[in-house]
């Protein structure tokens, strides 16, 4: 059967993950390597053996013609690398989000189609041990039938929050509850409701933001309801997926497998009470050949599926489309805290909103922000007057 061949665009902690996942599959080969930077191609070819290293992505796809271009960088650089390796006509894996906005999702979505290309965005929780465990449950009936599903993320700034690790919690609704149909949200920065001033640039390339606290409302599939806390904590907390059931409960207490804490649990009970039954520990589901002892089993089992995928000549689980309707619905939440509004989906209006908001108060593009995330913090909290 075909060997892929994979080439990393983007050497640094996303792009070493990306690489692990291909290099231990057996059905992938690491052809290439391309960063700005030569100590970290350098570090990653030394790493997995990989002697073709570049500093130019054109010419490490026209040397080493990969099928699949994995792009884990900033979000910002996202749209740009995209275009650019779609030209050749290479699929591509790409970070999530997919795009800071759905001007640019659109954009890649559209050259995809006109070159005949797969995309896959990367939300290995979706196609992981964890799901698959979850999913087992669900299928078997333990909780009887799904109601609502709610969670909350890392306690990083909302807004922020959100677009960083709300995304894997989002794709992972709908893997569970299907497509989502509306979005209203809430949003207070500084314990006060948002004001056009408080969309502002997010820190790590995210485009622009608002928020300290956002809490989010999401109609999906047959009734289906979920919430999503993204609210900033004096400190950085584990993400939770709880999903209610007519019977029972179940939990995603990590939202990627690890050995050191349970990662899904089951409640055999519609509610939790002190004198009534305790959480269960399921035990996980490793398909596909993933070890845990040989590499990260969510960055492996997303390069199977994209082999499965492309062996079977169809969209990865997490495919464009997946990765557009994600960020449709983050465009979504931030318009709704902006307007006081449902928003139906998907938008007829494809600009950003926030932007758009502002504008319409007579503001331009938010100033610009340190990009590391601790510098950040430090500068938001000055812009609201705070002691740091």
């Amino acid at each position: 059967m075909k060997t892929y061949r994979v080439a990393i665009l983007g050497c640094r902690g996303r792009g070493r993950a990306a690489a692990a996942g291909y290099h231990h599959h057996p059905r992938c080969k690491l052809v290439g390597l391309c960063d700005l930077l030569p100590e970290r191609y350098d570090e990653l070819g030394e790493m997995f053996g990989v002697d073709a290293r570049y500093d130019d992505a054109d010419r490490m796809i026209r040397e080493t013609e990969p099928d699949i271009v994995a792009i884990p960088t900033g979000t910002e650089f996202h749209h740009d690398l995209a275009m650019l390796v779609l030209e050749h006509g290479i699929n591509i894996d790409i970070e999530k989000p997919l795009c800071v906005d759905l001007e640019e999702a659109d954009a890649v979505l559209k050259k995809a189609r006109e070159k005949g290309c797969r995309i896959a965005v990367h939300h290995q929780g979706r196609t992981g041990v964890v799901m698959h465990t979850i999913r087992k449950a669900l299928n078997e009936g333990r909780i009887g039938a799904l109601q609502h599903i709610h969670g909350y993320g890392k306690g990083y700034y909302g807004g922020y929050d959100l677009m960083n690790i709300g995304t894997h919690m989002i794709n992972m609704y709908l893997g569970l509850g299907g497509s989502c149909q509306s979005v209203s949200a809430t949003a207070v920065t500084d314990g006060r409701p948002i004001t056009p001033e408080d969309a502002v640039t997010s820190p790590q390339g995210m485009g622009t933001i608002v928020g300290e606290r956002l809490t989010s409302l999401m109609q999906l599939e047959n009734g289906l309801s979920a919430t999503l806390l993204s609210h900033r904590y004096p400190e950085i907390v584990n993400p939770m997926i709880e999903l209610a059931g007519s019977e029972g409960r179940l939990m995603i207490g990590r939202l990627l497998f690890g050995n050191s804490r349970p990662s899904a649990l089951f409640l055999p009970a519609r509610y939790y009470a002190a004198d009534g039954p305790k959480w269960e520990v399921l035990d996980p589901v490793f398909a596909h050949d993933a070890d845990p002892a040989v590499c990260d089993t969510e960055d492996y089992l997303f390069a199977d599926e994209y082999v499965r995928a492309l062996d079977e000549d169809r969209d990865h689980e997490c495919n464009g489309e997946v990765g557009r309707h994600v960020v449709e619905i983050m465009m979504g939440i931030f318009e709704s805290a902006a307007y006081g509004r449902v928003v139906e989906l998907p938008q007829q209006e494809r600009t950003h909103p926030l932007l758009r908001w502002r504008r319409e108060h007579g503001l331009g593009e938010p100033p610009p922000v340190p990009r590391d995330w601790q510098e950040w913090l430090i500068a938001e909290d000055r812009r609201l007057g705070r002691q740091v």
